[in-house]
């Protein structure tokens, strides 16, 4: 794992070295082990080391090819390359180093884009063909790596994380306004666009070229495909299921240093620490909890920690904990928005302080993402789609339904300062664009399933991915994700509906909102979801585990908003200089705040995201980004 950057010039003028080095120091956090600089002209790679395979200097990047054509910088793991090896040496290609890089190098120079579809791994990487002068960029089958890119002027720019690209001095930093009403609708971004103007992410499973005219060309060499094709029994299901997720853990454990796990006490990081701890002795184990003296309601559930112990106690792990409390957000929150750059999807300070515990005791830690994607972990988002009678009203519903944040009238009010500059942004067909590429077929209550699996795959699990990656390795820490291994993926992509979700063509004619509904646990947290895994993971959890309702990470930040946290909002929302209110409309954004202080509603979500979004304008827009700029490789933990 590392981090990548990089710039090309499209007017000939050559790459400053320094800037490289800038680029690279401002992202020291991602590979602390080493770097790298190489420039040829108007190309300059820059490259951050975390050693994990191969820690000797043989690996070290930018790597050039044996033939000299290629240049490479990559960030990933390939976990299927001692195969991809082999079959190189076969050709007679002789190697250097026992890593992945050189694999990956070579390959491309035997294969070049052809060979990106063999590649079972996590991964984002630039390569520069010196014959014909043509930049690659390419991004993982899930996206799990991130890899953006810009354009100033004549200047192309690319890197891991954004602040890399702020560091070489061409990018003026600027708010998307249209990204920013994307987040504020869906508090994730379903483009590749980021709060950043003229700053994209390449999509994920995505193959783009540019050459030194400015000529850019992307193509997709992978996409989801949700669909009922496995007609085996379920004993036999369960038996492929084991194979494969056993050796998904298993080939991702491939590392020269230790490698840990996450345990949240659920079934699905329990039974990855299962495997794993059968191959790796003295394993580590790392759960957050939280401090609920001041919870209430649903959140009194929300600390794990006595289910995560008994897992590590069965397992046999290395268990370290962390308990968080009101307040802990609060004092984590400049790092943390300076390492995620663009917020994503829910709260993540939890998941800063869980990478934060991990990488205390190793470099390498194993994680449960990916699982409720796959296996539809998510009942009560799945029952409202089958309800639906044609693309359109499923489109309707579902778009309803994913409005996190602001919806109809009220997002008109909130964001009346930009109205303006956002009138061409139609949010309904942003949402409606997500599914471009998905299949068309939509003849049944299963089709809508897994037209809602495809979706979730390609923009909730995604920005899980984006904000897990940036927070892992804010500590050095590398996170793998068994769950998005290429066999796996694509075992889980074909097994039927009615074998993962229970009841969902029963619930068509329901009214979720219907007072006293005997129905209306359906469209509540349930554990009706992901029933195939639940019977293949008896082997592997204890059953009242296995069976345990679906539970998000997170903490009881709607108690603490009202509680504890209080004054911290307040402090930061009140105050008529806030940044915030450039943008939005002070008096209609504060009633709502109000409206969850008072206990009337539930806004603890948009409250997280304009904690954020002021500290982001603080850190990024404004002297702060200069500051943090200055500092740039000094290691922050």
């Amino acid at each position: 794992m590392c981090g990548i950057a990089g710039y090309m010039t499209l007017d000939g003028s050559p790459c400053d070295i320094s800037r490289l080095k800038a680029m690279s120091d401002v992202i020291r956090h991602r590979g602390p082990d080493g770097q790298g600089q190489w420039t040829e002209g108007p190309i300059g790679l820059s490259h951050r080391r975390l050693a994990v395979l191969d820690l000797t200097n043989y690996a070290a990047q930018p790597m050039i090819s044996a033939n000299e054509r290629f240049v490479i910088a990559f960030n990933g793991e390939i976990y299927n390359f001692r195969e991809i090896k082999r079959e190189l040496e076969e050709r007679g290609v002789i190697f250097r180093s026992t890593g992945d890089t050189e694999v990956l190098l070579e390959a491309f120079a035997e294969w070049g884009e052809a060979l990106i579809g063999r590649l079972n791994g996590m991964f984002a990487f630039v390569c520069w063909d010196r014959k014909t002068k043509k930049l690659h960029l390419v991004r993982d089958r899930y996206g799990v790596k991130p890899l953006y890119i810009a354009r100033s002027g004549t200047t192309v720019l690319f890197g891991s994380e954004i602040k890399a690209l702020l560091a070489q001095g061409d990018l003026i930093p600027e708010v998307n306004l249209e990204g920013l009403a994307e987040y504020l609708t869906f508090q994730n971004f379903f483009t590749n666009h980021t709060l950043f103007k003229n700053v994209e992410l390449i999509p994920a499973g995505h193959f783009m070229t540019i050459d030194l005219e400015g000529s850019e060309a992307v193509s997709r060499y992978w996409d989801f495909r949700f669909r009922d094709e496995d007609t085996r029994t379920t004993e036999e299901l369960i038996e492929d299921l084991d194979t494969r997720f056993r050796a998904a853990v298993n080939s991702q454990l491939v590392s020269d240093v230790a490698v840990g796990s996450y345990l949240s006490g659920g079934m699905d990081t329990g039974s990855i620490s299962a495997i794993a701890a059968q191959s790796q002795p003295q394993m580590c184990s790392f759960t957050v909890g939280f401090d609920l003296h001041s919870a209430s309601g649903l959140e009194l559930g929300y600390d794990e920690r006595a289910a995560a112990e008994r897992l590590s106690y069965i397992n046999k792990t290395e268990h370290y904990e962390m308990v968080l409390k009101a307040g802990d957000m609060e004092r984590c929150m400049s790092d943390l928005v300076w390492h995620i750059e663009e917020p994503r999807v829910g709260q993540s300070y939890p998941n800063y302080y869980a990478a934060k515990l991990a990488s205390k005791f190793g470099k390498v830690v194993l994680s449960g993402v990916g699982g409720d994607e796959l296996f539809a972990g998510y009942p009560w988002r799945y029952y409202r789609s089958v309800k639906s009678t044609s693309f359109d009203h499923y489109i309707d519903d579902y778009y309803h339904f994913w409005q996190r944040l602001l919806k109809g009238k009220t997002f008109q009010k909130v964001t009346a300062p930009i109205q303006s500059e956002i009138s061409g942004l139609d949010r309904k067909e942003l949402f409606r664009s997500v599914f471009l590429n998905s299949p068309e077929k939509l003849d049944s209550s299963e089709d809508y399933v897994n037209h809602s699996l495809y979706f979730e795959a390609k923009t909730f699990m995604h920005g899980i991915l984006v904000v897990e990656d940036k927070l892992s390795m804010a500590h050095g820490l590398e996170t793998r994700v068994p769950f998005l291994d290429n066999a796996l993926v694509d075992l889980a992509m074909r097994i039927p509906v009615h074998k993962k979700l229970r009841a969902h063509s029963d619930i068509v004619n329901l009214d979720e909102n219907a007072p006293g509904s005997k129905q209306a646990n359906y469209f509540a947290r349930s554990n009706d979801g992901k029933i195939i895994m639940r019977q293949l993971m008896r082997k592997y959890v204890p059953s009242d585990i296995s069976e345990g309702l679906k539970q998000g990470f997170s903490g009881p930040d709607s108690s603490w908003f009202r509680g504890e946290s209080i004054e911290y909002v307040k402090r930061t929302l009140n105050s008529k200089n806030a940044r915030l209110w450039d943008l939005l409309d002070r008096k209609e954004t504060l009633e709502l705040v109000q409206g969850h202080l008072s206990g009337s509603s539930n806004r603890r979500l948009l409250i997280w995201s304009l904690l954020y979004l002021e500290e982001f304008l603080g850190q990024f827009m404004g002297d702060g980004l200069k500051s943090r700029l200055a500092n740039a490789g000094q290691h922050e933990n």
